[in-house]
């Protein structure tokens, strides 16, 4: 590392595979083999990268989701006479974990910094599993509410360190399709909690079909948790499966990128980047972002399964009858993030378009004359599920300062939880089952997101022709160049491993 290098600035144009476009620096004396070996070398890396990281990820997020989102398939098998719900509490069921998310989400962020990222992900994963199964044994709205609080409490770990991860591994232009191959694991996790709800729905015994839910995925995710344990590397420096030299080049991957290095030295949690966070309006935008897709997601992830029996279908029916969503979810999820990809500055704009579909499927839901125009309304939602880790992306790729990043990481997901909060209290008792409130407000919360993203979009533009004026204006230094990632011109960068935030000291250019 301590040679004097200059980065390929057109070169990793031309490499198919390497989608992140950003190709490690090279000796200056470099010949055409060199560049040939160079290019091979990264483009092995990075399927080597892929392969260890991206399964653990997708499958943790899978078993996020189920874990959460099982409340609904044993809504209808039974929990709430079992556990004598009445009026809105069922409602509140449904938020309680968001709470536990919220109230955990900024302290579990700043130890996601602290310890060993891998290991502490692997331990959440163990407990909230635990605590998953012990559900089970719930008999009063007390113990349910306590057990979806602390369930929460552990899940707020998952999404911020899968950003920290991803991040710390990957280049600007490869988070976007990474955090959507993690994401889609929500979406799977949806069809498999589809299919395992409907088979174990069939279960005759003492023990209502609920608790065997409860039971059964709770006990597979702490199973789970060990082989996160064991698989998932807490940083580049202590990664067994690679070794010295790729080590070396993986490093250089991002730190040449644009994108950010995990060090030992970033660590320090530094007051002033969390400021800067605050007071950066691209901190706001994620956040109302995140706030306002969340509040339809809070609603129809608890009520689910309840929307459905109340169009007319069996609860045995409505377990299966949703698989469609899952797999419109996850098609949306995995195209989007790969046109983000291909395509420099989209995100925003696939945003917007994201969000057309729900605001139609939540008029259908409403207003729909028949059971399958309201189902087919319904299945129009899971095209938003898009949203967030696209979103999530975005984060990634226009702040820099581990601090700042993480911050801003933190308050999107208190927004997050806001919004889940927020949607079940949208479904009131008194409306079942049509719940017409509920319904005007997700078309609202979607159409504000698509307008929050565009705004996103004009204030980014503005922010790199600002930049484009001062770099003509004061010229280029003798500064090693860069290509710029995002738009493609080559500009100056800062020293990538000073951590320095994306105002102070970067000219790494937003991303839109």
């Amino acid at each position: 590392m301590a040679e004097d290098r200059v980065p390929l600035l057109g070169l990793a144009h031309a490499v198919e595979d390497l989608d992140a476009k950003a190709a490690d620096s090279i000796p200056r004396d470099a010949s055409s083999s060199d560049l040939d070996n160079f290019c091979a070398n990264a483009s092995v890396l990075l399927r080597k990268i892929d392969l260890r990281l991206l399964p653990v990820l997708f499958i943790t997020f899978n078993f996020n989701f189920i874990d959460k989102s099982i409340l609904s398939s044993a809504s209808v098998f039974g929990l709430g006479d079992d556990i004598n719900l009445v009026g809105n509490q069922y409602s509140w069921v449904s938020s309680m974990f968001y709470v536990g998310y919220f109230i955990w989400e900024y302290p579990s962020t700043v130890l996601i910094q602290k310890l060993p990222v891998g290991k502490y992900m692997a331990f959440n994963v163990v407990a909230w599993g635990f605590v998953v199964a012990a559900t089970s044994l719930c008999s009063s709205y007390g113990e349910l509410m306590t057990a979806r609080f602390l369930t929460g409490a552990l899940e707020a770990t998952i999404s911020p360190a899968a950003l920290y991860i991803t991040s710390m591994w990957y280049t600007r232009d490869e988070l976007p399709s990474r955090m959507a191959i993690c994401h889609a694991g929500n979406s799977a996790g949806g069809a498999v909690a589809s299919v395992f709800s409907y088979v174990i729905g069939h279960i005759t015994h003492p023990l209502t079909p609920w608790k065997w839910l409860y039971i059964i995925f709770g006990t597979s995710t702490t199973l789970w948790g060990l082989v996160v344990l064991l698989f998932l590397p807490d940083s580049i420096e202590t990664a067994h499966f690679l070794d010295e030299d790729e080590k070396e080049l993986a490093e250089q991957r991002v730190l040449t990128s644009g994108s950010q290095l995990i060090t030992a030295a970033m660590h320090k949690w530094k007051v002033e980047q969390a400021i800067e966070c605050l007071l950066d309006p691209k901190t706001w935008f994620c956040v109302c972002i995140s706030l306002f897709a969340q509040i339809p997601n809070g609603g129809t992830q608890g009520f689910a399964n309840l929307l459905l029996t109340g169009f007319g279908f069996t609860p045995l029916q409505s377990t299966l009858i949703g698989l469609p969503s899952s797999v419109i979810s996850l098609t949306t999820i995995l195209v989007s993030g790969r046109l983000a990809t291909l395509h420099r500055n989209t995100s925003t704009i696939l945003i917007s378009t994201m969000t057309i579909p729900p605001v139609i499927g939540s008029a259908l839901m409403n207003w729909g004359p028949n059971p399958w125009i309201k189902l087919t309304g319904y299945y129009l939602l899971g095209f938003s599920h898009g949203v967030m880790p696209l979103t999530i992306a975005l984060v990634g790729s226009n702040f820099r300062g581990v601090t700042k990043k993480m911050t801003v990481t933190a308050l999107m997901f208190c927004s997050f939880c806001g919004g889940n909060i927020i949607g079940p209290q949208l479904f009131h008792k008194s409306e079942a089952p049509h719940y017409p409130t509920a319904f005007k407000s997700i078309a609202i919360s979607y159409a504000l997101v698509s307008l929050t993203s565009l705004f996103m979009r004009f204030f980014l533009i503005r922010i790199n022709k600002k930049r484009d004026i001062a770099e003509r204006t004061s010229g280029l230094s003798q500064q090693p160049v860069l290509e710029d990632l995002i738009d493609e011109e080559p500009i100056l960068l800062q020293k990538s491993d000073d951590d320095a935030t994306d105002y102070n000291g970067s000219s790494i250019k937003p991303a839109d």
